[in-house]
C-alpha cells in the first residue's frame, strides 16, 4: 500500500517511543550487531552507528577478534566485543549480516539464533546463508536487496522487480517474518498481509554501506520496544528521509553512507 508521505510521516511519529525524563540508557534497548570481516569492517561500523542514531540505549558490536581494536577506535560510543565471545552479551535484539561473510562460523551463529527467541534483523551475508536453507522466521526482519531476494526465491531479478509488493507479501507469509525489499520505493510487508511502499529516498542512496545503516536503524527501533513491522516502517522511512536530507546538502552523486548517518537525528527531529 502506498500512502502519501505526510500520512506515513504521521504514522511513524505516532509509533516512535517517547523519551521519559527520568529514563536511563537501559530503558532504550541493548542492540547487538554481529557483522564485519577482513576488508568489510566498514559495514559493521555503519550498522552500529545506525542503531545508535536510531536511539538505542546500548549498542554492542561483535567482530572478529583481530578487528576489535580497529573497530573500537572508529566507534567510541559502541561497546566492541570479539565475535568469539558474543554470547556474553544479553541483547533484546540482534542485527546480523553486514560484511559478515558466509564462513562456517557465520553459518553457525545465524543457525543458533534462528532457533532462539531474540528478535533478529537479518541482512546481507546472513540473508545469503539463510537462502541456502530457508525456514520459518517467527521473530525476524529480513532486508534483502533485489539480488538477495532473487536468490532466496530462486527467481530472476527482473521478476522480483516486476512484482515487488506481491513477492514481499508472499515471502513474509511463507517465512513468517517481516520483509523489507530494498530499492526504489522499498516495500515493507508482514505475515498478516500488511504492506507499505516507502515514499522517501533518492538515487544517491545507491551507494555502498547505505543498507548497513538501515539494518542498524531497524534494530535500534526494535530495541526500544517497537513491533517488528513498525520498526521496519520507521527505519525505512527515516533512512530515506535522512538520505534526502544528505542529498540536499551533498548532492546525489557525492553522497556517502556516513553523510546519511549524520542526518538521521535531523530526520527524527522532523517527524517528532
Amino acid at each position: 500500500m502506498q500512502l502519501p508521505q505526510f500520512i506515513l510521516r504521521n504514522k511513524v511519529a505516532r509509533s516512535l517511543p517517547k523519551r521519559k525524563r527520568d529514563s536511563h540508557k537501559g530503558d532504550y534497548g541493548r542492540v547487538l550487531v554481529i557483522a564485519g570481516s577482513s576488508g568489510m569492517t566498514g559495514a559493521a561500523v555503519l550498522a552500529s552507528r545506525g542503531a545508535l542514531r536510531a536511539g538505542a540505549g546500548l549498542t554492542y558490536l561483535a567482530v572478529p577478534e583481530k578487528l576489535v581494536n580497529f573497530v573500537d577506535s572508529q566507534t567510541p560510543e559502541v561497546i566492541t566485543v570479539p565475535v568469539e565471545k558474543y554470547k556474553t552479551v544479553k541483547p533484546n535484539v540482534i542485527a546480523i549480516g553486514p560484511g559478515l561473510g558466509t564462513s562456517s562460523k557465520a553459518k553457525k551463529i545465524l543457525t543458533y539464533h534462528i532457533s532462539h527467541i531474540t528478535p533478529l534483523v537479518i541482512d546481507a551475508d546472513a540473508i545469503n546463508i539463510f537462502a541456502q536453507r530457508p525456514q520459518k522466521l517467527k521473530n525476524a526482519v529480513i532486508t534483502p536487496h533485489p539480488g538477495e531476494m532473487a536468490r532466496l526465491l530462486k527467481k530472476e531479478i527482473k521478476d522480483i522487480q516486476k512484482n515487488r509488493e506481491a513477492l514481499a507479501l508472499e515471502t513474509a507469509k511463507k517465512y513468517s517474518c517481516v520483509v523489507v525489499l530494498k530499492g526504489n520505493k522499498t516495500v515493507i510487508a508482514d505475515p498478516k498481509g500488511n504492506s507499505i511502499i516507502n515514499p522517501t529516498g533518492n538515487p544517491g542512496m545507491a551507494s555502498g554501506g547505505i543498507g548497513d545503516v538501515l539494518t542498524g536503524m531497524i534494530a535500534g527501533f526494535i530495541g526500544q520496544g517497537m513491533s517488528l513491522f513498525d520498526a521496519a516502517v520507521a527505519g525505512v522511512f527515516l533512512h530515506g528521509l535522512a538520505g534526502d536530507m544528505a542529498a540536499g546538502e551533498k548532492g546525489q552523486r557525492g553522497m556517502i553512507a556516513s553523510d546519511l548517518v549524520e542526518k538521521i537525528s535531523n530526520a527524527l527531529q522532523k517527524v517528532t
